[in-house]
């Protein structure tokens, strides 16, 4: 009876580890927005958001590497110098060869983190010349997002609910509308361009961040800060202002349209002609055509 027992107990242990595990399975990551339940990043679309994602797996591995021969070695040395086994403890206090491993192993192991971590830093602060250049400037609580080489600029602010649902009966895709991210005017740029963004603040200070980018500098009033990006996939992007700025600072969205490049260039000049409709024709039109070509990949 008692065996029974033990063995109900045993298979429903693991049938619980095992709906812990599934319930506990990260969700996959959005392209270019969060998703519910997500763990791992949202998708890279730039060279160094690839790096990025590739030094955090490097380490990981390093990191649970150490982290499971350490908890090995403490259930060994529990198992193996326990007052049973080893009634008479040994009166060693120093031992030579172990006391150089673990000086010279973590070394080694900061080196081998270390030649990654400056590959990155080198690739992030060297900046390839632009395609195209675009002042961010931040404010209390939107952004502008000016084109000093075309002679115009975008303002952006976030859509409030009957807002987003007024563009998603217009036609928007709604997958492309997500609450709290969607902003009034969307920022459009070519794909397989250099991108410069640089980046300041007319108040307090704001960060200008971009997740599947790998993109983030703060704004900060009088000053101007610097990054850049190539994104490599057509698609919208959204990034937040990742800096306590104030009362809404989670309200302060960054929206980003990677076209092709005759379709960035019809809407700058549309944009530059203040020709409203046109351009939310045209933001409407590639918005379709990606919501369509998204479906397909997902077949």
């Amino acid at each position: 009876m008692l065996g029974t027992n033990r063995s109900t107990a045993g298979r429903s242990w693991v049938l619980a580890g095992l709906a812990t595990a599934l319930l506990a399975a990260p969700a996959a990551a959005g392209s270019g927005q969060p998703s519910p339940g997500q763990i791992g990043f949202q998708e890279a679309v730039t060279p160094i958001a690839e790096q990025i994602h590739q030094l955090h797996d490097y380490v990981n591995v390093i990191i649970f590497t150490i982290v499971a021969f350490v908890l090995a070695l403490m259930l060994w040395v529990m198992w193996r110098f326990s007052e049973k086994r080893n009634p008479a403890p040994s009166q060693t206090t120093h031992n030579t060869a172990v006391e150089v491993l673990w000086t010279v192993i973590p070394v080694l192991i900061l080196i081998a983190i270390a030649i990654p971590s400056f590959r990155l830093l080198y690739a992030q602060y060297t900046f390839p010349p632009p395609d195209l250049t675009i002042k961010a400037i931040g404010h209390t609580w939107n952004w502008t997002h000016e084109f000093p080489d075309q002679k115009f600029s975008v303002d952006s602010v976030i859509l409030q609910d009957d807002e987003r649902e007024a563009a998603i009966k217009a036609g928007m895709p709604a997958e492309q509308m997500p609450r709290n991210l969607a902003v009034s005017n969307e920022v459009l740029v070519p794909v397989d361009k250099v991108v410069h963004v640089l980046i300041t603040s007319t108040d307090v200070i704001h960060a200008w961040r971009v997740p599947s980018f790998g993109t983030m500098a703060d704004a900060v009033p009088g000053r101007i800060t610097a990054t850049w990006f190539k994104a490599t996939k057509e698609g919208i992007y959204f990034g937040q202002c990742s800096e306590l700025c104030g009362k809404d600072h989670a309200f302060m969205p960054i929206a980003f349209r990677v076209v092709k490049d005759d379709v960035f260039n019809e809407w700058a000049e549309a944009t530059k002609a203040r020709n409203r409709r046109k351009v939310k024709e045209i933001i409407l039109r590639v918005a379709k055509e990606q919501a369509g070509r998204d479906k397909m990949a997902a077949r």
